[in-house]
């Protein structure tokens, strides 16, 4: 197999392309600390450190639930069960990109550095609280919120409370549509005992839960707004939001599930990017 033909296994193991979920709030989260574009050594590191930070999480991840993803029809074929990256080839990528991680945050400041530890164990904790707690879904929102906190620590070398709301609006916005993702494997986690909201609520219930969600974090996005006196481009990006988000729920239903990818990746892509477009808008632009 060729160098290049390897590469695309890592990169569809660690699902490359749901980076457009976390990296936008990073780089929302070093605007806000500096009401402006930070420097490009810091945008580079923090790049670098989210890219290593969730391929070790998704590399983590893949290697602890091997055995359930190959019981699992939608997930038999995934690189490890099929045997198309060997266990111990994923976790020597997995160390080298915990490696990475640390070093980028050692290049970021000493807080972020000191804080890695904090931070590895939060994102390695989410493969296993799925198999005992519903409440996985925002273990899962708490790492990836770790983009714009640990953002703003980049910039800043400062933990802020200003932060916060946005932060906990990664955390609602992950626990919703994460909710909805796990719809597919609702009669599988019965099966099996993997904990999700969807196995313990049920599906309408799941479903309600995740739009409640959603709508809190459409209301940290309004606070987020407030407290850093943006303007009115923000504005028109929270009107964008609330609508995608309306749209997303409205592909999905009790009874049809088959928006759901939609739903899932397209309209929480489009969320996280509308995000960072109007909040580099509001940070740019005085009116």
């Amino acid at each position: 197999m060729s160098i290049f033909n390897k590469a695309v296994l890592y990169l569809r193991m660690i699902k490359i392309e749901h980076s457009v979920f976390a990296l936008p709030f990073a780089f929302v989260g070093a605007m806000l600390s500096v009401q402006g574009i930070p420097e490009f050594e810091k945008i580079f590191w923090i790049t670098v450190a989210m890219v290593f930070a969730r391929a070790s999480a998704f590399g983590f991840n893949r290697i602890i639930d091997r055995k359930i993803d190959s019981l699992n029809p939608r997930t038999a074929n995934r690189e490890i069960p099929t045997g198309k990256i060997k266990l111990w080839e994923a976790t020597l990528f997995t160390l080298i990109c915990l490696c990475l991680f640390v070093y980028s945050a050692w290049k970021l400041n000493p807080l972020c550095f000191k804080l890695t530890p904090i931070a590895i164990g939060i994102l390695l904790l989410y493969s296993y609280t799925k198999r005992f707690t519903w409440a996985c879904h925002f273990v899962l929102g708490l790492a990836l919120s770790l983009a714009p906190l640990g953002a703003w620590i980049a910039v800043k070398g400062t933990f802020d409370w200003e932060i916060i709301p946005l932060v906990l609006t990664v955390i609602f916005w992950l626990a919703g549509f994460d909710t909805l993702y796990a719809l597919w494997d609702v009669e599988f986690d019965k099966k099996y005992g993997i904990y999700s909201i969807p196995k313990i609520f049920g599906v309408q219930k799941a479903i309600k839960m995740a739009r409640i969600f959603h709508f809190i974090t459409w209301i940290f996005l309004v606070i987020t707004g407030v407290i850093f006196n943006l303007n009115f481009f923000y504005w028109i990006g929270i009107i964008v939001v609330a609508y995608l988000f309306i749209r997303e729920h409205s592909l999905v239903k009790p009874h049809d599930l088959s928006k759901l990818n939609i739903a899932f990746f397209n309209m929480n892509g489009y969320i996280s990017l509308t995000v960072l477009f109007f909040t580099a808008l509001a940070v740019l632009v005085n009116i």
